[in-house]
């Protein structure tokens, strides 16, 4: 562990040799699409597939009337006055609410096929009035989008409000107040979501083969929907090629093809396109804050109140509910500050949108983004410079229980800002931003300090009051009779490399040649139990259930080699390759003899050591998390003329504990870097009045390009976790979470001559166009 060893998936997945869902061939093996709503809210009157069973190729056509599937409904354990569960069902049925949901399944002999089957159906509807946004979700008299959710509102809590919150504003010196919003993203991962489903005959058991984040949770929804017992549902994940939290959460399309598979017992393979991709498939991020900071006359915070509005689109996903993002918002908003008094209100409002998922990041990127805002504008009413400002703020002494209730471990927040500050002085961008305003140009430098929650545990998801409680997670750590080692865990890379940095710490923990190891996951049938991968659990959590279980294999040897001696266990030592003796002779007993006894010659075995060698364990995190912490810092340059805003450069300075593999952790950075700044500047999903999404294609939705995002400069602080078995603390995230803020705060610097400040993303040509007072004229 520490050393940047090569990622050992790399050698399959670069040379063509990677097997991803839609690499997937079966005899007889058909091919699934969806017939999409084309309104977005609507009774749906009529469904006729009469026609699609005409088109050559089509083999089926299947409505929920034909499949009859149970719903998928995700739920909070809140009264009604806070949240409100919503069915989600597999196939609409009376009622559409956002073009794209899915309306039938038509099944063809190929891709093709299925797609001119779709052309073929006719759906009927009597329109409903759409509601396109957030602000007309809450209107009075609002159309509803669920009749069982007044007001729009799926999710409504208020939280740490404390006491006389009120006095402290009223009495400040200082107040300062930020109305921020943010856009509605696609993940966009490369390999789009994909499904295919067949019956095993000789298990008795549905093969489910799908890129999911999370296979056992996709396992008992479709057991539920199927209304299957769970054994005979088996989820296997192959290759995935990237997933940010699109998919750690249960589709409807996976399980209706599932639903199609059985009742024609034949295989059946769904891929999806790239437009259902950008319009039908889970969205995130559109996110509205209005927030107040109280300062005193030195610039510390006296208090904070924020109202939090996520647009959630049409559905709760399971199963973290539509309360996902506003409840991440509410309990996490101070971040790295000592806020003394505390109050925000967080909402989930419903639209006639595609639904919402997490999406790397979850809320964090909004939210620090507004606290970064909040003492930026502090910063400039008080005349003082935004780094002090933040350094006379950020938490220094740990472990810190802020108004949140939630308990801080050490990090190093001072010491990242102090250090990202000192970098960007050193490679002369404060000297370049006075010469450039000279000249009459416009650089910007901009900050943000964060920390990461990360390796949530059971109870830190259990004070969301969710039905459905993530948290710990299961491995087993098996050797065979040649010494080499098999080991499961119930985490799910879709580009992690844990296929290299869980055989690291098998590895170090055993003696072992790290080529002696191979890790299994994705496969409900062969790995115990697991919640999958998102919120930067892998190695936290999952990592130290694999530590955990390796060390209990590494006690199990170290007896066998002691009774083969006839020493005390505590007489004999694990070393590379095997077990040596304590007492100076050197000698040691490789694992292969000992593998050899436990399988082969049980009858030497002590009495109280069992048959063959594995060993399983189980890992929680039973107190908040851990926090890994960053502090980003952006120069950018502003062209009024064209309003492009160009990165000169990008520097992070980042804590994650211990890291297990640097080289994986500074490629955590540097691509949440780049989906950062996507949001920042680039990607936003559109409307128009009736709900129909503007972006279909690339060619309209905007995605940065390698020319856009610069070499970023990473410097790593390791301030190791006491809780976590390695050391380890999240990583996955923060690149996402810190851009967003950095950015927009270089900007505004940018934009110090003109008096305009900008609080919204993504920063586009046409606002900085705004912001320098041209006029922005689009072509007829």
């Amino acid at each position: 562990m520490g050393a940047s060893v090569g990622r050992r998936e790399d050698p399959r997945l670069l040379t063509g040799r990677g097997r991803f869902t839609d690499d997937i061939q079966l005899p007889g093996m058909l091919h699934a699409q969806f017939v999409r709503a084309t309104v977005a809210h609507a009774r749906v009157t009529g469904i006729d597939l009469s026609a699609v069973l005409d088109v050559p190729g089509v083999v089926a056509a299947f409505t929920a009337e034909d499949l009859e599937l149970g719903d998928i409904t995700a739920r909070l354990g809140r009264p009604a006055s806070e949240f409100v569960a919503t069915a989600m069902p597999v196939l609409a049925r009376d009622r559409v609410r956002f073009v794209g949901e899915p309306l039938a399944v038509v099944v063809a002999r190929d891709a093709y096929a299925a797609e001119d089957g779709l052309e073929a159906a006719k759906v009927s509807y009597e329109p409903r009035p759409p509601v396109v946004s957030a602000a007309r979700a809450l209107a009075p008299g609002a159309p509803l989008v669920h009749d069982e959710a007044p007001l729009n509102t799926l999710l409504d809590v208020s939280m740490f409000a404390t006491e006389g919150i009120d006095a402290v504003f009223d009495g400040a010196p200082h107040v300062v107040r930020v109305r921020a919003s943010t856009g509605r993203q696609n993940a966009l991962p490369l390999e789009t979501r994909g499904a295919v489903a067949s019956w095993d005959a000789r298990e008795d058991q549905l093969l489910l083969q799908t890129c999911t984040q999370v296979p056992h949770q996709v396992r008992t929804v479709a057991a539920r929907c199927l209304r299957l017992d769970e054994r005979a549902v088996r989820v296997v994940v192959p290759d995935m090629g990237g997933g940010f939290g699109l998919k750690c959460v249960v589709g409807r399309e996976e399980i209706a093809v599932a639903a199609a598979a059985l009742r024609l017992d034949r295989p059946v393979k769904w891929i999806e396109d790239r437009k259902d991709a950008l319009t039908a498939s889970f969205l995130a991020r559109e996110q509205h804050y209005d927030a107040r900071a109280a300062f005193d006359a030195d610039g510390r915070i006296l208090a904070l109140d924020a109202d939090v509005v996520c647009d959630m689109g049409a559905y709760s996903c399971y199963p973290f509910t539509a309360g996902i993002e506003p409840l991440m918002a509410s309990a996490e908003m101070p971040g790295v500050y000592k806020v003394p008094a505390y109050r925000v209100r967080g909402r989930a409002v419903t639209t006639n949108k595609a639904p919402t998922a997490p999406y790397r990041g979850v809320s964090r990127p909004q939210y620090v983004m507004v606290m970064e805002r909040l003492f930026e504008r502090a910063a400039r009413e008080l005349g003082m410079d935004p780094v002090e400002i933040r350094r006379r703020n950020v938490i220094t002494d740990f472990p810190y229980t802020g108004v949140n209730r939630i308990t801080y471990d050490p990090g190093s927040y001072r010491e990242s800002l102090d250090l990202c500050e000192r970098l960007v002085r050193e490679e002369g961008w404060y000297a370049a931003r006075e010469e450039a305003a000279a000249a009459g140009r416009h650089l910007g430098i901009g900050y943000a300090c964060f920390s990461e929650r990360t390796g949530y545990g059971s109870a830190a998801f259990a004070q969301r009051k969710m039905e459905v409680v993530p948290g710990f997670d299961i491995s087993e750590v098996r050797m065979d009779t040649s010494g080499a080692v098999v080991v499961t865990t119930g985490t799910m890379s879709h580009g992690q490399s844990h296929e290299t940095t869980m055989a690291q710490i098998v590895a170090d923990e055993l003696g072992l040649d790290i080529a002696k190891v191979r890790i299994h996951q994705g496969d409900t049938d062969r790995v115990t139990y697991g919640w999958g991968t998102f919120a930067s659990r892998s190695i936290a959590v999952g990592g130290s259930a694999v530590r955990l279980a390796a060390a209990k294999l590494g006690e199990k040897l170290c007896r066998i080699a002691a009774a083969r001696w006839e020493l005390s266990p505590d007489a004999v030592e694990l070393v590379t390759g095997g077990i040596r003796r304590r007492d100076g002779t050197g000698e040691v007993v490789g694992f292969p003899e000992l593998a050899d006894i436990a399988y082969l010659k049980a009858h030497l075995l002590p009495k109280d050591v069992e048959p063959g060698l594995s060993a399983t364990a189980t890992f929680d995190v039973f107190n908040d998390g851990t926090f890994s912490n960053a502090t980003h810092g952006v120069v950018v340059e502003l062209h009024p003329g064209t309003g492009q805003v160009e990165i000169l450069a990008y520097l992070c300075v980042e804590d994650c504990g211990v890291a297990i593999n640097p080289q994986v952790v500074e490629g955590q950075c540097r691509g949440g870097i780049a989906q950062g700044i996507a949001g920042a500047l680039f990607e936003q999903v559109t409307y128009d009045d009736q709900g129909e999404p503007s972006a279909t294609s690339f060619m309209d939705y905007k995605v940065p390009t390698a020319h856009e995002i610069p070499d970023v400069l990473i410097r790593h602080l390791q301030t190791p976790c006491a809780f976590t078995e390695t050391g380890a603390k999240g990583a996955g995230e923060g690149g996402t979470i810190g851009a967003p803020a950095a950015v927009l705060n270089a900007v505004n610097d940018a934009l110090r001559p003109t008096g305009t400040e900008l609080d919204t993303t993504p920063i586009t040509p046409e606002t900085v166009q705004r912001a320098f007072g041209r006029t922005v004229e689009h072509p007829s």
